[in-house]
């Protein structure tokens, strides 16, 4: 190879080596140039302005998801709000509940007391003081069933274990013991019937009117209305319905009803299960026999009609049910059936169905006096407007009783 071919490729290799060198520096300092480009740390206040196009993209994801979580947010919200209604709307019902039955209860006072107006009765005396100041708390009240014909019967239970005048008017100031005569109204209102309650009412003020048409088929809706009516005039500790041929010893009566003051649901009697009278004609058929299974069946355990009570709670539960409660032939077989299912204390007591003398008159002697006496031949005292006086002679507990009693 000569010198001059040698130079050639000297020099060529020269030039191939400083444009390598300038190409690296110049690869380099492009790569430089594009990664600053690239990896730029964004201002402090945010991230670099999106050009128009991405700004409306951007803003409609946004919007897309915005709106979606608002939509979750509000039907969470909604659904709360669905909760608390329903709870609103259940608090709302109860309490429209609870203001019918008292309204209802309210209204019966008021007709009992208009009825009273109209027939031309006094107004008692304690009703003018619940109206102006409210009610007061009573021991018992004391309704005597009785009928237009029982004149009689009344003026001898006036006679024997039912204070009069002020003596009665004591009896509920110092004992808080209420008595009246329960009756209703004849079928045409306003005739002789009515007119002589109404005089006898004057002269006595111990009648109970109810809003009711007399008849001995409807007895049973006569005691629940009894006890509707009792329980919105006078705030009692019990209710007491007694016949008015049965004699009654009245600080017996309380002594025993006062030892169950402090229980709930309280039904006292005596307790039995007579068999249902299928056959008609019979006294005391029960049509509706077939609701209490074949024929020589018996009732459920109910008390006697002659007398017996209930507490607050349950008169208060008959005054706001009363157009619920079903009625049966006998009222206490219709008493006894509206507690069936109700947790109810029975309490049978055989202190309130002696019998006459001689039954009452030992046991009085043996110091276990009774409550209430009674023929169970006549479902009362037979022939009582003549022997309730003799009764009371032998079985009464004395009238300085009631006075020293303390309930």
């Amino acid at each position: 190879m000569s010198l001059k071919s040698r130079g050639e490729g000297a020099s060529r290799s020269f030039i191939s080596q400083r444009w390598a060198l300038l190409l690296c520096l110049g690869s380099f300092c492009a790569g430089m140039f594009f990664t600053s480009r690239m990896w730029t740390i964004p201002e402090p206040k945010g991230l670099a302005r999106p050009t128009a196009p991405e700004g409306e993209n951007l803003s409609v994801v946004s919007e897309g998801c915005n709106s979606r979580i608002l939509q979750d947010m509000e039907m969470k919200r909604e659904t709360k709000d669905t909760y608390k209604e329903a709870s609103k709307s259940q608090n709302s019902k109860e309490t429209l509940d609870k203001t019918i039955s008292y309204l209802e209860m309210e209204l019966a006072a008021a007709r009992t007391t208009q009825e009273s107006i109209r027939s031309g009765a006094p107004i008692p005396e304690d009703l003018r003081i619940t109206e102006s100041f409210g009610k007061r708390k009573y021991l018992m009240v004391v309704g005597i069933n009785t009928a237009f014909s029982s004149r009689k019967r009344r003026d001898s239970v006036r006679a024997t274990w039912m204070p009069q005048g002020d003596k009665r008017k004591k009896l509920e100031e110092e004992k808080g013991i209420i008595m009246r005569f329960v009756i209703g109204h004849s079928a045409t209102s306003g005739g002789i019937l009515d007119r002589a309650i109404e005089a006898e009412d004057r002269k006595h003020g111990d009648f109970l009117r109810l809003n009711h048409v007399e008849g001995y088929l409807e007895l049973s809706a006569k005691t629940k209305t009894y006890f509707a009516t009792a329980v919105n005039l006078w705030d009692a500790d019990f209710y007491v319905k007694v016949d008015d041929d049965v004699h009654v010893n009245i600080a017996t009566l309380g002594e025993t009803l006062a030892r169950h003051r402090s229980k709930p649901r309280i039904y006292i009697g005596c307790m039995k299960s007579g068999p249902v009278l299928y056959q008609k004609g019979v006294r005391y058929h029960e049509p509706e026999h077939w609701k209490f299974g074949e024929s020589g069946n018996r009732y459920f355990r109910h008390a006697t009609g002659q007398l017996y009570a209930i507490s607050n709670d349950l008169a208060s539960y008959i005054a706001m049910n009363q157009h619920l409660l079903h009625k049966y032939a006998n009222e206490d077989v219709s008493l006894g059936s509206w507690f069936i299912g109700l947790d109810v204390e029975h309490i049978d007591d055989r202190r309130l169905c002696c019998g006459t003398p001689p039954d009452c008159e030992w046991k009085a002697q043996a110091g276990n006096i009774c409550v209430a006496s009674f023929d169970w031949s006549c479902s009362g005292i037979c022939r009582s407007a003549e022997r309730i006086k003799e009764v009371h002679k032998r079985c009464g507990e004395g009238e300085n009783a009631l006075w020293s009693a303390t309930f």
